[in-house]
């Protein structure tokens, strides 16, 4: 099944003959970036766009990944965060961040004679809030990976099956999702949870995610990590560093990391509207 899948993407990019790849440096723009270089070799680019909430090690992430795979990779700026839109943090935050993206990709692919811009979302995206999703479309971008139904587990297996040594990457989505609906984004504040995430990472700790909330930061840890962080990490040094980040409280969420957590508040707002 999984392997049909592949076949029909293969196929995909076969017919449409030379691909542009909006490419983070995420598991997933990395496999879509993978397939289209193997079906169609010099005729795919990979562009990153870079940004205050693009975190630096993910860049360099990008263009290791971009090398080992073969594809030409190219980096341009989006400037999102010039956009009051986008900075006012509200709900729909992703359609604005994602509306410059696209803006920015879709002049350059007709300039190359790409005829789309090719994106990672997947099928599982499709059921989670994504604002960001609509833009993409609106302006004509393709998802190969949610056109044939491959899921994100389905990404990692094929990941694995294709050789990618990156197949198990956390999801590492942009540093302005670590902020509360509602809170202005500043480039101050994306580089202090940069810095606080990185500082954490350095410790041993890969999947995770420093929440932000006015002068509060707040780690998020799998659950079962909880324990091993409070007896072996040395905790004043931690908040020494993170009050040297710019945060002033330094917290940890007993519930553990989920991914799009700051979603739940949509979820409960929803629920007493409808009551």
């Amino acid at each position: 099944m999984l392997t049909e899948k592949l076949e029909q993407i293969k196929a995909l990019f076969a017919e449409i003959e030379q691909a542009l790849i909006a490419y983070s440096g995420g598991v997933d723009s990395t496999l879509v970036a993978k397939i289209a270089y193997d079906v169609l070799g010099d005729r795919a680019l990979a562009v990153t766009a870079v940004s205050p909430s693009l975190m630096p090690e993910e860049l360099e992430d990008a263009k290791i990944q971009a090398a080992t795979i073969g594809i030409t990779h190219q980096i341009i700026a989006t400037h999102e965060m010039e956009n009051p839109n986008y900075t006012s943090n509200p709900v729909n935050r992703c359609y604005f961040c994602k509306s410059e993206l696209h803006d920015t990709l879709k002049p350059l692919a007709t300039q190359l004679g790409y005829p789309y811009v090719i994106d990672g979302v997947n099928a599982d995206d499709l059921h989670d809030y994504r604002p960001g999703i609509q833009a993409a479309k609106e302006r004509g971008a393709r998802s190969p990976l949610a056109e044939v139904g491959i899921t994100k587990a389905e990404v990692r297996q094929l990941s694995q099956l294709l050789g990618l040594p990156w197949w198990d990457k956390p999801a590492q989505p942009c540093l302005s999702s670590r902020f509360p609906y509602g809170e202005e984004i500043t480039i101050a504040k994306l580089q202090r949870v940069g810095r606080a995430e990185i500082y954490l990472r350095k410790l041993g700790y890969q999947n995770l995610r420093v929440r932000s909330e006015g002068d509060t930061a707040r780690i998020e840890l799998p659950v079962e990590q909880i324990k091993e962080f409070v007896l072996t990490t040395d905790l004043p040094s931690v908040v020494s560093a993170f009050q040297k980040f710019g945060f002033i409280y330094v917290t940890l969420d007993l519930e553990g990391y989920r991914s799009g957590k700051l979603n739940q508040v949509l979820n409960r707002e929803s629920a007493i509207s409808n009551s």
